[in-house]
């Protein structure tokens, strides 16, 4: 690995966040060893590392926490306490980290679609990265959870691309924007469009805000881990636990409320405050006995 004093870089971009940053705690969070110049392979594998170590959640909501976007929190988050996030909070603290290596990174605000049909017309609450490298663009996306991909994606109509065994499409949607989709063991599944609109951190603050206090957010409903592996994919809802795997249908277990601290710690390296993981028991806990309730009521 280079020199660790390109975390001291004095570049400086208006859209990301110029406090200081401990680079090197970063890399030995995602166990990177690899080259820091800005090119196309060094975003690559600092991609696959990222996602291969920090997991998307939202267990600060579920808990009772806050989610904040600033750098010394997010910092504090994502690397001292070796905990995950999601879109708001990875995509802000992967883009500082390319940025501080002189990678050129804008922000893009998406319009989740989740399987919907690509006409349909949803809100901008995503957060995203393009990254140009030697005079390309790149869609780089290290927190959509366990549908993304897993390296970057080349910003052209009709490209297709395979990541290991997962594969992606980028096409121009219905309405005129770029449109990201993955291929499930049952088709190609529409994940969201983007435009080429610059957003900028405040966009990011403000769509964070939304959908962690809007009742109807599915990350203020629900609980939510997902891990987006090179063989393997695991979403956790809830108390309902998926595995994924390239071309296969989805695998499904319920889970007992105690089994939840020690799935979340081995299966996403996730560890809990004491506090937290009691607001997370007593949470999973009404979450059951309502489900039991319904069940009883069929």
């Amino acid at each position: 690995m280079q020199a660790a004093t390109v975390s001291h870089s004095s570049h400086e971009s208006t859209r990301w966040e110029a406090s200081p940053f401990d680079l090197e705690a970063y890399l030995e969070r995602i166990g990177y060893r690899g080259a820091l110049t800005p090119s196309r392979e060094t975003l690559r594998a600092l991609q696959r590392a990222h996602l291969a170590a920090v997991p998307f959640e939202n267990l600060d909501i579920v808990t009772g926490g806050e989610i904040r976007l600033d750098l010394a929190n997010l910092e504090d988050k994502l690397v001292r306490r070796r905990r995950g996030g999601y879109c708001h909070e990875q995509n802000l603290l992967f883009a500082t980290v390319l940025d501080r290596l002189g990678f050129q990174v804008m922000g893009r605000g998406a319009r989740m679609l989740v399987g919907e049909p690509a006409h349909q017309i949803t809100a901008v609450a995503h957060t995203l990265l393009v990254v140009r490298v030697a005079g390309r663009d790149w869609l780089v996306d290290v927190g959509v959870g366990y549908v993304g991909p897993r390296e970057p994606v080349p910003i052209e109509a009709g490209v297709e691309v395979r990541h290991g065994r997962w594969e992606y499409r980028l096409e121009r949607s219905p309405i005129g924007l770029w449109l990201l989709r993955h291929r499930r063991h049952d088709g190609w599944f529409n994940i969201y469009q983007f435009g080429d609109a610059p957003y900028y951190r405040a966009d990011a603050e403000n769509h964070n805000y939304h959908v962690s206090h809007h009742p109807d957010s599915p990350f203020v409903r629900r609980i939510v881990a997902q891990h987006n592996g090179a063989t393997e994919r695991l979403g956790l809802t809830d108390l309902e636990l998926t595995v994924v795997r390239p071309g296969a249908s989805p695998e499904r277990r319920e889970l007992e409320v105690a089994e939840l601290p020690d799935v979340l710690r081995e299966s996403f390296g996730l560890t809990l405050s004491s506090e937290q993981e009691g607001n997370l028991l007593r949470r999973a806990e009404t979450l059951a006995e309502v489900s039991s309730g319904e069940r009883r009521d069929v």
